[in-house]
């Protein structure tokens, strides 16, 4: 039997005998090890550094602005605070990696922002609004509320994006990069914004935040990858909501820590809400220093989220969190012409950095004791507790005021404070000595 002869393979004209190559490949390579050496992340990390001095500028502009163009009471601020605010807790429906998602999955189109832009034309009407002496109660609660939703959208966008620009391995540094930012922006943007308020006049001081706004989003156009639409999984949210809630409420280590934040957040909320009205209606302070202090207390954040390692290595993460500074805060209602300005505003650093520590140490001890299945249904359920309690800190602050005292208010933001460490310190767990 003879075999067959081997058939020659047929090419076709201009073809050589040569294995072609594969295609080269569409997609972009995801950079490795440090993310600063990518250009789109550079990119992003300079329209987040604008998004942020926009914020905080208008943060301290905001509330200056109803307090002394439109004479607002003390309620009409907690309600302009607690409108910028609301949108907050919808963040939540974005659990994280592995989990359902409200949000829109990114797109395949490069990063644009339309939060960024939405807020540019809304703080760009404040003064325009002014100058025709049209400005009321009624646009700046608008502008505040659709602002938070903006700033929701904007903030659930530049998550989604971030992964796909850069890749898991450098995810770890670009986010300890983008909240060294965030700090940043508390001290450099509040203070700017005191300034401002002292240059242009509270009316005026708004435009400074939407061109910061503007100038983010023309930045992000600059970025050239196009990211891959992010998977998204098929567990029903409430799902997600429910066995995050049972992991979290059903701890006494989870338990405590979301007690004890939710306490800061309802604490400080109360008290930035009713700061701006003490600093524009007591005798021997300035609208003008408002800024300043609560640049302070920037400083105060980033100092104690630095510490936050060191004294852990030292001390281990939950006898670091027993530490307290947190009584400081009880000398900040004591704020006044100097000294106690100054001693008011030294216990307000001490008191935010505790709260940047604590930062810290929670996030990892909360990944400490959360398996992996559940750690973005974890995360949910401490990011909707800890906005919803900065929504109702800033709602329910007016009314004491009203009601009472201004100073009323302030003794009960700093008790809150103050009492926030006493949930980990009674936690029946030894987790909290480890």
């Amino acid at each position: 039997m003879t075999s067959s002869p081997r058939r020659r393979r047929e090419r076709h004209p201009g073809q050589s005998g040569r294995r072609p190559y594969p295609p080269r490949s569409t997609q972009r390579l995801l950079p490795t090890g440090s993310p600063w050496r990518d250009q789109d992340f550079r990119t992003l990390f300079g329209a987040a550094a604008l998004n942020q001095l926009g914020t905080n500028t208008g943060h301290v502009a905001t509330p200056l602005l109803a307090l002394t163009a439109l004479d607002a009471s003390p309620a009409q601020v907690g309600t302009l605070a607690a409108l910028s605010t609301l949108a907050f807790p919808s963040s939540a429906c974005r659990p994280g990696p592995g989990s359902t998602t409200c949000a829109p999955a990114a797109s395949s189109s490069p990063p644009t922002s339309p939060g960024d832009l939405a807020r540019a034309a809304l703080f760009a009407s404040l003064p325009l609004a002014w100058w025709l002496d049209a400005l009321t109660l009624g646009p700046l609660y608008a502008v505040v509320l659709l602002g938070g939703c903006a700033t929701v959208f904007s903030d659930l966008g530049s998550q989604s994006v971030l992964p796909q620009l850069i890749g898991r391995e450098g995810l770890v540094r670009a986010n300890t990069a983008l909240v060294t930012l965030m700090s940043a922006a508390d001290i450099a943007g509040r203070g700017t914004g005191g300034a401002l308020v002292a240059v242009l006049t509270a009316p005026f001081a708004p435009a400074c935040s939407s061109a910061a706004y503007l100038a983010s989003a023309l930045r992000l156009t600059g970025i050239r990858a196009t990211p891959a639409p992010a998977a998204t999984a098929r567990t029903p949210l409430a799902t997600q909501i429910r066995e995050g809630l049972q992991h979290v409420l059903g701890h006494p280590e989870l338990r405590a820590l979301a007690l004890t934040a939710t306490l800061n957040n309802l604490g400080s909320a109360v008290l930035n809400t009713m700061l701006p009205v003490l600093f524009v209606r007591e005798p021997g302070l300035s609208p003008t220093s408002l800024g300043p202090f609560w640049a302070a207390g920037g400083v105060g954040l980033l100092l104690g989220a630095r510490l936050a390692r060191p004294l852990a290595g030292r001390l281990g993460d939950g006898r670091a969190l027993l530490l307290s500074l947190i009584p400081a805060a009880l000398l900040v209602p004591l704020l006044g012409r100097s000294p106690w300005l100054w001693l008011a505003g030294g216990a307000w650093l001490l008191t935010m950095m505790k709260i940047g520590s604590d930062n810290v140490l929670g996030v990892s001890l909360r990944r400490h004791l959360t398996p992996d299945a559940l750690m973005g249904r974890m995360n949910a359920t401490f990011r909707f507790t800890l906005t919803g309690a900065l929504a109702l800190g800033s709602a329910t602050s007016g009314l004491p005021a009203e009601l009472t005292t201004l100073h009323t208010t302030l003794w009960t933001g700093a008790a809150l404070l103050a009492a926030s460490w006493t949930p980990v310190t009674l936690s029946p767990s030894r987790a909290a000595a480890r």
